[in-house]
């Protein structure tokens, strides 16, 4: 399908700021790096992302809101239009080497998810997705897995940083799902877990204690590929609440029912 006006936008503002995290991830050993939080860091290169990717859809589609992970919410003249963004996804991945991370941008229009980039600059891989039309990886059309006994399943899950919270309730999430399905895994970038389950490499994914900007553009790909994507509640309140659950609608039903009902 060729590409709209608007993923032309976005791919081009991916692209541009992607050739900086190239550069640094090539010498990651010569990044500077200020500590933000317990294991949370952000590099130059995340800050000089977020700024490349604001100005260029700030030229493309002036007025629009804006929420970002470094530079929290900037409103717009234009209330009805925001975009949600993670300049670097997977900061940790990054700073070690690991070409596990992503850009990631979602366009809301009035409160309701329309567009969606998650791009992988070291696998140049782009997702993307458009309300209606399918999600893509690069050219090709993308479909969730279509397996529906939990125990054939590989599924995706995001750890808690040390000093976050959270630590007991995953240990006991994870113990008791690794009882039914065939793998856990962990890449540590939920834009990626996402992107991977629209794209059927996972069968399903959860993770609580995350923020729009981890997992907007990625709740829109599963959408598009035919997956299902609730909060850990079974609502559609994900991005309020901060946790998500997503797989096609068999895995999801299975994987809610056990999240719910751990003691």
């Amino acid at each position: 399908m060729p590409a709209s006006a608007l993923m032309n936008v976005m791919v081009g503002a991916a692209r541009k700021a992607s050739r900086r995290l190239i550069r640094d991830f090539n010498e990651v050993e010569q990044l500077q790096v200020s500590v933000k939080g317990p294991s949370d860091f952000v590099s130059q290169a995340d800050l000089a992302c977020e700024k490349t990717i604001h100005e260029e859809l700030s030229k493309a589609r002036h007025g629009y809101s804006f929420l970002m992970e470094e530079s929290g919410l900037v409103e717009g003249p234009d209330k009805t239009h925001r975009w949600i963004i993670d300049p670097l996804d997977g900061t940790t991945n990054f700073l070690h080497g690991i070409p596990l991370f992503a850009i990631s941008i979602a366009l809301e229009r009035e409160g309701e998810l329309v567009a969606a980039l998650i791009y992988n600059p070291a696998l140049d891989e782009f997702f993307t997705a458009e309300k209606g039309k399918g999600a893509f990886l690069n050219d090709r059309r993308i479909r969730i897995a279509a397996r529906k006994n939990l125990e054939d399943t590989v599924i995706v899950t995001g750890i808690p940083h040390r000093g976050k919270p959270g630590h007991s309730q995953f240990i006991k999430e994870q113990s008791t799902m690794m009882q039914h399905v065939s793998g856990i895994r962990r890449t540590g970038s939920a834009a990626l877990d996402l992107a991977w389950v629209a794209a059927g490499r996972f069968d399903g994914y959860w993770e609580r204690n995350i923020q729009a900007w981890d997992m907007a553009a990625g709740v829109l790909l599963v959408r598009e590929a035919g997956g299902f994507v609730t909060d850990l509640d079974g609502e559609g309140k994900m991005l309020d609440k901060g946790h998500i659950l997503a797989a096609n609608l068999p895995i999801h039903k299975s994987m809610l029912n056990i999240l719910t009902n751990i003691g």
